[in-house]
This record gives structure tokens, C-alpha cells and sequence, in this order.
């Protein structure tokens, strides 16, 4: 029997598009957004923060080192504000409170920098949590089983128990190789109600 639903957080309660976030930021020009999307979110150190080997601020100024002066704001807000405003995953909150009625029980596996702790307070329905566990301050990033493993370890979780809800195929795969079954997300939260519904989890 399913008790525990693991869920990812980008893509999955809330959407994260580099391409959204520079229309956000007003970024239009095509030449300042591929440079941008280059050297912040398709950068190697974007990953890094995940792994929680830098943090925004040092990252924000080895990106300077590579663009022109006049992108500076703008790489500043892409990297410290990319979470404002939150846009939450259409009818995910809704979902999660309905879970946790039903007695369900919700943790948080997420790839992020060590900032996450301080946005998550703005992501409708992280009252609904039990537990998180961030990449960065555990210094390692999924699809390593390392990860799963603490959160398993600390919430004193049974595999056999949870479901693991993530958008990307090799991430579920690694939680199913601990024995967590896996749902592969792909936006459509009234499907994966439909699953909870049809595997009598919800």
C-alpha cells in the first residue's frame, strides 16, 4: 500500500522555463536571450549550485566575467529572482491538499540551490509537507541513489510505501531501483489524479 508521495519540485509543483523567465524579465532581443540561456541556466555551473558547490552569488559574478556590462541586471534577476514571481503547476496545490486529507503522507526530493529553503515558503502547498530534502545541502543531485537514500533514511520511509513523481525518466528509474514505484510526470496533473485514483492511493 502506497502511504508516502514523493514529489519533485520544477516541473512538477511549480514550472520552471528558462525561455518564460526571460520573457519575464523582459529579455527579447535573440542574441541576449541565447547568450543568457548560455551562460546561466545551460551552464555547467547552474548544476553546480544543485550540488551546492556554489551558491547564486558567486555564480552571479562568474557569469559577469562572461557577458557585457549592459546584461548584468539582467543576469541578476534570471539567477536570484528566476522564483518570482512562483507559477505554480495548474491544479497541483488542489491536488496535494486532497492527498493530505486522505491521510497521505508528502516529502519533497528536489534539485536545487541552497536558496530553496527560502522560496519554498512562497510555493502554494508546501504546508502540505512532511519532510524536503534539497541537493545542495546534501551535496548531491539525482538520479544519485545517495539522495534518495537520505530521505528514505531520515522520514524512516519503506520503499514498498511510496510513490516518486518527477519529469524526468532517469530520475524515476533511480527511485524504482530502490524499490519506490515512479510516475513520470509530464505536466497533466489531472492524469496523474487519475493514476492515484486508479491505484487506489487516493
Amino acid at each position: 500500500m502506497i502511504k508516502n508521495l514523493i514529489f519533485d519540485m520544477g516541473r512538477v509543483l511549480v514550472e520552471f522555463d528558462p525561455e518564460r523567465n526571460l520573457d519575464r524579465k523582459e529579455v527579447y532581443d535573440p542574441r541576449n536571450r541565447e547568450l543568457l540561456l548560455k551562460e546561466i541556466f545551460h551552464h555547467h555551473q547552474w548544476h553546480e549550485m544543485d550540488m551546492g558547490l556554489l551558491d547564486e552569488t558567486q555564480m552571479y559574478k562568474d557569469v559577469c566575467t562572461r557577458i557585457p556590462q549592459h546584461l548584468h541586471e539582467k543576469a541578476y534577476e534570471l539567477i536570484f529572482d528566476w522564483n518570482d514571481p512562483i507559477v505554480p503547476v495548474e491544479g497541483m496545490e488542489e491536488l496535494l491538499k486532497e492527498c493530505t486529507e486522505k491521510g497521505l503522507k508528502l516529502y519533497l526530493l528536489s534539485n536545487a540551490s541552497v536558496a530553496q529553503p527560502i522560496y519554498w515558503l512562497r510555493i502554494p502547498g508546501h504546508q502540505c509537507f512532511e519532510g524536503t530534502v534539497v541537493s545542495a545541502l546534501e551535496k548531491c543531485v539525482k538520479p544519485d541513489r545517495r539522495l534518495y537514500e537520505i530521505l528514505l533514511n531520515r522520514y524512516d520511509l519503506d520503499p514498498k510505501e511510496c510513490l516518486f513523481i518527477d519529469d524526468v525518466k532517469a530520475n524515476v528509474e533511480a527511485g524504482e531501483a530502490l524499490g519506490i514505484k515512479g510516475y513520470l510526470f509530464d505536466g497533466n496533473t489531472a492524469a496523474l489524479r487519475e493514476f492515484l485514483m486508479r491505484n487506489s492511493i487516493l
